[in-house]
């Protein structure tokens, strides 16, 4: 089967440039914008509620992260999530930590509650507790084995009616009918703060350039950040360390091409 749309979708964003409207958390906003950078797209980092409709409306896709939450973030989460809702622009949640306290986990099923999400991306323990499955979450890591995460992430997204991707050893990304998984990962990608923030970052941007493909624009965001892991990993030395890694890790966002990210991608259907 042809996975094509890898290097189409990464074309596409390329070529449009899109606005990616992000409320993240303050320990990686700034890894968040320079991989929508990196990647050719363009960042908007606004947080602040009494802007929030003016904002989103500038915006092909808006992306919600409760890393750092609080109730001004859930606010503005809230008014820009409508906003982009009536203007039908995408919008993408990262339920980071989920499952972890009571608080994250209400704000994450509030949000899906009360707002039209396209895609969620959350590493797997943060999928089954939204789920509601026995799970166990420390800090913002999956801990869980490799259980059957495709009927997982599957599930999740036929109860949340939106495409889900639950990423760890193995990524799985699926619209509740089909699910994809991508096999490119790193070890070093579990050792830098923020790489999966940044995973949804460059999903959210697939996505606001391919709005009408949301499964296959959220897999080319997730394959992208999985393949850059091994194409950073492979360039270091033995000797260097995790501020190497994220150097390369952000340069081969930036050197990314469609024919690479095509070639190497380990991705099928299951």
């Amino acid at each position: 089967m042809s996975y094509k749309f890898l290097g189409q979708i990464l074309s596409l964003v390329r070529a449009r440039r899109p606005l990616v409207h992000q409320i993240t958390n303050y320990v990686t906003v700034n890894a968040c914008a320079n991989a929508t950078l990196a990647i050719g797209a363009s960042p908007i980092m606004a947080h602040a509620p009494e802007e929030m409709e003016e904002m989103v409306s500038l915006a092909q896709a808006l992306l919600l992260n409760i890393g750092t939450p609080d109730e001004n973030s859930y606010k503005a989460m809230l008014l820009a999530g409508r906003a982009a809702n009536t203007r039908n622009i995408p919008v993408l949640l990262d339920p980071v930590g989920a499952g972890a306290t009571a608080y994250r986990t209400k704000i994450s099923e509030n949000l899906l509650h009360e707002l039209r999400i396209a895609v969620v991306r959350g590493n797997q323990s943060e999928i089954r507790a939204l789920l509601r499955l026995s799970s166990e979450t420390r800090g913002v890591d999956s801990v869980t084995d490799q259980a059957d995460f495709s009927a997982v992430a599957a599930t999740a997204a036929r109860k949340f009616n939106c495409v889900v991707a639950a990423t760890g050893e193995v990524d799985y990304i699926s619209d509740g009918k089909k699910c994809l998984a991508i096999y490119n990962q790193h070890a070093l990608l579990q050792k830098v703060t923020g790489t999966g923030c940044m995973c949804t970052a460059l999903a959210a941007c697939c996505v606001a350039a391919a709005p009408q493909q949301p499964l296959e624009a959220a897999c080319t965001g997730v394959a992208i950040s999985g393949l850059a892991g091994e194409i950073a990993a492979a360039k270091i030395a033995p000797a260097l360390g995790t501020g190497s890694f994220h150097t390369e890790l952000m340069n081969a966002f930036a050197e990314m091409n469609p024919g690479t990210l095509q070639e190497k991608t380990r991705l099928k259907w299951v």
